[in-house]
């Protein structure tokens, strides 16, 4: 298999008949790069296991939500500890909605070759940056079989473009720094649907789909999925695409969730500018939790848990429509511009919407992710700085880490306290929006407009408060040196923490444990519990057992983020008898965030767990994305093994 030209008999490839940009001057384009144009997305955590991962039938993976540099988060996001790229929580589709189970023991047949390009150039310069090495960047057009859907059907493409990965697509300026609109013609096979990032969208005869983004974009938010896909509206200005077998399932989800999100971010940060907002649920094989692409968004169909506990997930997809893909780092050596304010605009729509407790006790769970990240590394290390240095010929993707999620989350709530009143802070999110939208810019234009937005604190001297400086914060690894106070997260807490300390007694207190009612506790409080009980376990003998007969809600959930943690308590106490719910949730979902840390828990256990190892990815392996193979591969040892 050649690594750039993988090879398939099953299906035709979409032939895209023209892409273009649309204005290549003014206003199309912004100024040129202020800074070096490498820098760090997301997904992949930052020490990968694999200098270079090879493209395989579902191409090369990257970004939510949103993961994490050990792989128990991914980036996605938004959910307990979520991908978007950020770390993204949610549940597998559930095969009992019509779609056939995600594994298969039978090879998949190799994908299709790609569609004909013009060669790309791939970065091979030396670099510093400490445990990363040089390689080629893989490609980003990936092709499914059939057996990597949730209809198993027919084969599937998509692109991932963050973060410097497009050019494997089309011929760009692969920076962030340059903006630019474009349109597009695609024409596909019959039976098949093309949807792209793209402003409005005709379909001609012919099968042919005809795209144009009206809006200045950077080249990496640019993104194509062709496949057996249906939509459904959901709203005024939003609707969910998905495979026919989750679109049902996909709508009832999210009808009239949206545009309330919608809605309170443009209160809180100005007109939403991109007309419409719709979700593309992926194939059950993405590895990420989501992919902010303006006007659809890419998220992994965990997300359908079925009775939207993981709907929330999707605000820091919708925060990133005014910060990342309006305002935009010129570098991704700076992804906290992206990021860091996304986790504001998120957090901040939450407490609109669901309450300031619950929102510090989330935030507290990104905290515990920050504080894992930095234990591992150590706090030193220099990828733990807001400004990162990344020089040519490193995908930025091999940098990811939870630094620039979480510190700069630190930082941007450091700015509010600096100003002290939550109005008018929300008042300068807003001008600075205005100020810089479709531009792309470094901190210095940030934190320099900060200033000149509250002269009185410029006067003040707070950009070099000792041990506070605008400087340290961003060139000086480690710790935030200021951390908001989530102390409204107690009341949601405190129950949590009680409860996991009861069922880790040596002596069950029945009584005291059944007076605590959990059936009204929201994700994140339930997601809080299991992470103590985790953090106890092993427990005393038999106490797994009637926890999980006492809270179906738990142990038999279909949110992904409770399926995990789950997997992780019956795994940590070597609970046999439920050793089929780790393998069946693994073989439902192929997402990075949940994958690695089970195959981690497994090969770190008995005998009895290494072989549920073995046998799980034996049967999954070809279903699973390739980067995520091998991760998994490096995790049991076979590094070296033949596909």
């Amino acid at each position: 298999m050649s690594p750039h030209h993988p090879r398939s008999p099953t299906g035709c490839p979409p032939c895209l008949t023209g892409m273009s940009p649309a204005t290549l001057g003014p206003p199309g384009m912004s100024p040129p790069p202020r800074s070096p144009p490498w820098g760090r997305a997301r997904r992949p955590p930052p020490h990968s296991p694999l200098a270079a991962p090879r493209p395989g039938p579902a191409g090369s993976a990257r970004c939510r939500r949103r993961w994490r540099t050990d792989g128990a988060t991914e980036g996605p996001r938004a959910g307990p500890g979520e991908e978007s790229r950020r770390p993204v929580p949610g549940p597998a589709a559930p095969a009992a909605r019509g779609c056939p189970p995600l594994a298969s023991g039978s090879p998949v047949p190799r994908p299709p070759p790609p569609v004909p390009r013009s060669p790309s150039t791939h970065g091979q310069g030396a670099r510093d940056t400490p445990h990363l090495g040089v390689c080629p960047f893989p490609p980003q057009v990936c092709w499914l079989a059939p057996e990597q859907t949730a209809g198993k059907q027919k084969p599937y493409m998509y692109t991932q473009g963050q973060a410097v990965l497009n050019r494997s697509f089309f011929p760009c300026f692969d920076t962030p720094s340059v903006k630019c609109t474009y349109s597009a013609t695609v024409q596909v096979p019959e039976g098949f649907t093309a949807v792209m990032s793209a402003t409005s969208s005709e379909k001609q005869k012919d099968n042919t789909f005809v795209f144009k983004m009206s809006q200045p974009i950077p080249s990496y938010l640019i993104a194509l999925a062709v496949g057996d896909i249906v939509s459904a509206d959901v709203g005024p200005r939003s609707r969910v695409w998905a495979e026919p077998c989750l679109i049902e399932a996909a709508k009832k989800e999210y009808d009239g969730v949206i545009e309330e999100f919608l809605a309170v971010g443009e209160k809180l940060f100005g007109p939403y500018v991109w007309g419409r907002y719709d979700i593309l649920f992926m194939p059950p094989s993405f590895p990420f939790g989501g992919m902010e692409n303006p006007c659809l968004t890419f998220v992994t169909p965990c997300l359908l848990a079925g009775d939207r506990s993981l709907a929330d997930v999707i605000i820091h997809e919708i925060s990133h429509s005014w910060f990342g893909n309006l305002v935009t780092n010129a570098s991704w050596g700076e992804f906290w511009l992206n990021e860091g304010f996304t986790m504001y605009a998120q957090r901040r729509i939450s407490t609109e919407v669901y309450g300031l407790a619950y929102t510090c006790l989330e935030a507290a769970t990104g905290r515990a992710l920050l504080r894992q990240h930095m234990d591992n590394t150590g706090e030193d290390h220099p990828l733990n700085k807001l400004r990162v240095v990344i020089e040519p010929g490193v995908n930025p993707d091999d940098t990811y880490n939870e630094t620039p999620y979480e510190k700069g989350y630190c930082f941007v709530s450091y700015l509010a306290h600096l100003v002290g009143d939550q109005s008018k802070f929300d008042a300068f999110l807003q001008a600075y929006v205005n100020q810089f939208k479709f531009q792309s810019i470094t901190a210095d234009d940030t934190l320099g407009f900060f200033l000149e937005y509250f002269p009185e604190l410029k006067e003040k001297g707070v950009d070099s408060i000792p041990g506070f400086e605008f400087d340290r914060w961003l060139n000086t690894p480690g710790w935030p040196p200021y951390l908001p106070d989530l102390s409204p997260g107690e009341q949601l807490m405190k129950p949590a923490d009680e409860l996991a300390q009861l069922w880790a007694a040596d002596s069950l207190n029945v009584e005291a444990i059944e007076a605590v009612d959990i059936t009204a506790w929201r994700t994140y409080q339930l997601v809080y519990f299991l992470d103590k009980v985790l953090e106890k376990s092993p427990l005393p003998e038999g106490n797994v057992e009637r926890l999980s007969k006492m809270y179906p809600k738990i142990s038999k959930a279909q949110n992904a983020e409770l399926r995990l943690r789950w997997c992780q308590i019956v795994l940590k106490n070597n609970l046999e008898a439920e050793y089929s719910k780790v393998k069946d949730f693994l073989h439902s979902q192929g997402k990075q965030k949940y994958t690695l840390p089970l195959y981690r828990a497994m090969w770190g256990g008995s005998e009895v767990a290494r072989a549920l190892a073995m046998e799980t990815f034996s049967a999954t392996a070809p279903q699973l994305h390739v980067n995520v193979q091998n991760y998994v591969k490096k995790i049991l040892g076979l590094e070296g093994a033949e596909d």
